[in-house]
């Protein structure tokens, strides 16, 4: 599986059954984890909101609880990295091909991105995850960054 989303993901901007009351909650509590560990800066969690308002990122996959992947402009961004929220119970993003639909999100892996190549990598892995329900569903049992890591490594 996602072998190398692990290289990209860091296991202190891993936040497991969280609870929040809308997605731009979700998102400012993981652009903070990434600001926090010198990825991103203070403007990256501003411009995450606000780029999810015009183009959203909620990926229906068919599933009971779907994937949202926010991201922003390099500009934003001092180096490469993934963030992660299992949350405990879903919220809603926005259905990317469909902006009225919302998409009940129970996985947001929030992108640091400022170079195509690595943002080219790091969706193939979330992709190769996302596309496995039993990966999420272990996801959703993770009570540990070292299950996360089983999971994801």
């Amino acid at each position: 599986m996602a072998r190398a989303l692990m290289n990209f993901l860091d296991p202190q901007a891993i936040a497991l059954g969280v609870e929040a009351q809308d997605n731009e909650a979700v998102i400012r509590l993981l652009a903070g984890k990434l600001e926090a560990l010198g990825y991103v800066r203070p403007s990256y969690a501003g411009a995450v909101v606000r780029r999810e308002a015009t183009m959203p990122t909620g990926l229906p996959l068919g599933y009971a609880l779907n994937v949202a992947i926010p991201h922003t402009d390099p500009e934003h961004v001092l180096k490469p990295g993934i963030a992660l929220a299992v949350l405990r119970k879903p919220v809603d993003f926005a259905n990317m091909e469909d902006p009225d639909e919302a998409v009940p999100v129970g996985y947001v892996f929030l992108l640091a991105i400022n170079d195509k190549d690595k943002q080219i990598d790091m969706l193939q892995e979330i992709m190769d995850t996302i596309q496995s329900e039993a990966a999420l569903a272990s996801l959703s049992n993770a009570r540990s960054i070292e299950d996360i890591g089983a999971v994801l490594g």
